[in-house]
């Protein structure tokens, strides 16, 4: 077992690869009173085209089979999984992301059981045509209950008008249609291609002793076997530069309109040593520009643009990136016209040093805010890690940044061909 001292917060990261390939994260925090533990798999919902276990074609599999997956790990033969986590202090979750698929649970006993409990349920998939069957329903339901939320349908809207091509613009569930195509052997299909130790990682953080739960983690692997690794090839759609579409509308029974503007990301931009700036830089000028305490913000504040529930969301990941703003407004193509404007204006800003400073300051000071949190931790060290890049390198990234480095990639961030538009209006 190797560690790392983490200057930043004073604390010992605890890792090791074992002989089956699952990457272990332990982060002993002796000041909380509680311990949490994720078991993540690098597989999400734009995982729509790959190879499956010992083949060598690419099969197309329906959309959100991901996310019905998770749902469907909890289910064994002999009862429910979220019983037994219950049983032992603890209360579980699960979520399914673009890219990636977790598995989590908190409790303030019983840690090691827990842990255990976490790798067992995820290592031991059971489906039948029964239960599959079953949960179609379950979650078609899911579907429908999402498909009336008008801030769900502006977040898919706004994917929707930026790509043509890419799956990311398809609904993390799927729809009502795709889900009624997957079968047993579908589920058991991506399950042995994208849940092998090699493609997940465990990462627990809390009250515990790190040798201990280390070696009892080592012990449960080597209790079971595994196929060996074999490379995942994924595949996914040509994509243009430009947005699909510069404007799209959606009629809702809303009684206040909404708006998003949407930045598609350049692909020759998300390159491994370009992604982490990349995203620091663009958190930086969105928290700046358009927190309440920004200019931006107050601009269209006092123009009676925006009202309760503007907001900003940054995504950025190996094959497809954007990230948007917008809110509530009685006033929605004004307001996407002048976020239009903002957005366009980023490119000639001029950033005086002082400025520059006082937003690394500020985004050093959130970084450090998530570490308070063991779930805001392990969820962003697991992000950067499936980017092949170690969460804790960004205070170094970002306290090493020059401002001639930030303006370039400020200058490469927006252009008017990569910017749309999506509404949501009353009917």
């Amino acid at each position: 077992m190797k560690s790392k001292t983490l200057n930043q917060i004073q604390e010992t990261l605890y890792f090791d690869t074992l002989e089956n390939g699952l990457d272990v994260y332990l982060l002993p925090r002796d000041e909380m009173e509680k311990t949490f533990g994720i078991f993540s798999t690098k597989y999400g919902s734009v995982d729509r085209t790959f190879t499956p276990l010992n083949k060598d074609e690419y099969v197309t599999v329906p959309d959100g089979i991901a996310h019905f997956l998770e749902h469907k790990m909890f289910e064994k033969e002999d009862g429910d999984v979220f019983q037994q986590f219950t049983k032992q202090g603890a209360s579980a979750n699960a979520f399914t992301s673009f890219t990636r698929t977790a598995y989590l649970f908190t409790s303030t006993e019983n840690v090691t059981e827990n842990v255990e409990t976490l790798l067992d349920f995820v290592q031991e998939p059971y489906f039948t045509e029964e239960t599959v069957e079953k949960e179609k329903g379950i979650i078609a339901q899911e579907i429908k209950m999402y498909d009336d939320q008008p801030d769900w349908r502006l977040f898919f809207g706004t994917i929707g008008s930026m790509y043509e091509n890419h799956p990311v613009k398809i609904d993390i569930a799927g729809t009502v249609d795709s889900i009624q195509e997957i079968t047993k052997d579908d589920l058991y299909t991506c399950y042995e291609t994208f849940y092998h130790p090699s493609n997940m990682i465990l990462f627990v953080t809390g009250k515990f002793e790190p040798e201990d739960m280390m070696g009892k983690i080592k012990e449960n692997q080597e209790r079971k076997s595994f196929h060996p690794a074999d490379e995942i090839k994924r595949s996914f759609p040509e994509e243009t530069v430009q947005v699909a579409k510069k404007e799209e509308e959606i009629y809702m029974p809303v009684s206040v309109s909404k708006c998003l503007v949407g930045i598609k990301e350049d692909p020759s931009q998300l390159t491994k040593d370009k992604l982490p700036k990349l995203k620091l830089v663009t958190q930086m000028v969105y928290d700046f520009l358009f927190s309440k305490s920004g200019p931006y913000y107050e601009e269209l504040y006092n123009e009676n643009l925006i009202e309760d529930g503007f907001d900003y969301e940054v995504h950025i990941e190996e094959n497809f990136a954007f990230s948007f703003v917008g809110g509530n407004t009685q006033k929605p193509k004004e307001l996407s016209a002048k976020l239009k404007e903002m957005l366009l204006k980023i490119k000639n800003e001029q950033w005086s040093d002082e400025v520059f400073t006082r937003m690394k300051r500020k985004q050093t000071g959130d970084l450090l805010k998530t570490l308070n949190s063991l779930e805001g931790t392990a969820n962003q060290f697991i992000d950067y890690h499936q980017l092949g890049l170690n969460y804790f390198d960004l205070y170094e990234t970002l306290n090493e940044m020059t401002k001639e480095e930030f303006e370039q990639i400020v200058q490469d961030w927006i252009s008017e061909e990569r910017i749309s538009t999506c509404y949501i209006l009353p009917e």
